[in-house]
């Protein structure tokens, strides 16, 4: 059985690839012409591309603890979703015009910056010890 983190790593994994693909199956489809006229599409798949990328590298980060767990992995690694919900979900309410502009409009980049926390934490995990 694996450890707790390692399970919570790949279900954050899962959620964010699985409403990374149905949102941009979504934005390509049933919102296309709205994005569109909104001059919106470019942003909308770009929170899709971020979204995915990061589902990803939540993947591996919970392949690596799962390896060898760390508590600095795993932190990058709830960094990395938490991240990508705030930065990729801003832009989706923005897209579609909802919930207050002075919210959503400077949380895009805090939620960049959560994501870029997460990939500079990772690169404080090492994955060998001093003897090997």
């Amino acid at each position: 059985m694996g450890n707790s983190a390692t399970d919570h790593l790949l279900q954050i994994s899962s959620v964010l690839g699985l409403t990374g693909v149905g949102l941009g199956a979504i934005g390509a489809h049933m919102l296309n012409k709205t994005l569109t006229e909104r001059g919106m599409l470019e942003s909308w798949r770009t929170a899709i591309l971020y979204q995915l990328f990061h589902g990803v590298a939540v993947l591996g980060v919970a392949a690596l603890n799962a390896h060898k767990p760390m508590p600095r992995l795993e932190t990058a690694g709830y960094l990395m979703g938490a991240g990508s919900v705030v930065f990729s979900g801003s832009i989706y309410m923005l897209c579609l015009g909802m919930g207050p502009k002075k919210i959503f409009g400077p949380a895009t980049p805090v939620g960049g910056l959560i994501m870029m926390g997460g990939w500079g934490l990772l690169g404080f995990c090492s994955t060998t010890t001093k003897n090997e």
